[in-house]
């Protein structure tokens, strides 16, 4: 059975901090050890943590996950001042039910010629470590600390948690 990544101390405040993210920025392995990142739409959590994401079958990043499974997730929520990393093992994923259970039809941006389309892969990416960074979301609030960190040197007040997942 699959593992819960959601039963870790930490996990939930993690998973609910990236919920209404739209775009995450994944990291990938090249086959020369240099990092390569780009944006992916932020599609789904199952009920067991896992992050998926839709992907073209035959793509660079499908080529560095097979090659290289280890990614990182980059979530960033500027306006409420949450930040998210996101550790783990990726893998692509070609089981049409599951994509037919993921589609939305604004996916049709991407994949023009649908669901149906033999290029159209998800990407699975099992959590094995996280951070987030919480900071004060109201504006005022962040404005505050900011201002109180130039006159005092005290810096603003985050909440930083590493949370394990696997």
């Amino acid at each position: 059975m699959h593992q819960n990544h959601r039963d870790h101390e930490g996990a939930e405040k993690l998973f609910d901090l990236i919920k209404d993210v739209k775009v995450a920025m994944m990291t990938t392995v090249d086959t020369d050890g240099t990092l390569n990142s780009r944006p992916m739409w932020n599609n789904d959590v199952d009920e067991n943590g896992d992050l998926w994401f839709f992907t073209k079958l035959h793509s660079p990043k499908t080529a560095e996950i097979s090659r290289d499974n280890q990614v990182n997730l980059a979530y960033s929520d500027p306006s409420s001042q949450n930040y998210v990393s996101v550790a783990g093992k990726a893998e692509v994923v070609r089981d049409q039910a599951l994509i037919d259970q993921k589609w939305n039809a604004s996916l049709k941006t991407w994949f023009p010629n649908g669901k149906d389309d033999p290029e159209v892969a998800l990407i699975r990416v099992c959590p094995e470590k996280g951070e987030y960074w919480d900071s004060p979301n109201a504006t005022m609030l962040h404005i505050y600390g900011t201002v109180k960190a130039a006159l005092t040197g005290e810096s603003p007040k985050t909440e930083t948690k590493k949370v394990g997942l696997s």
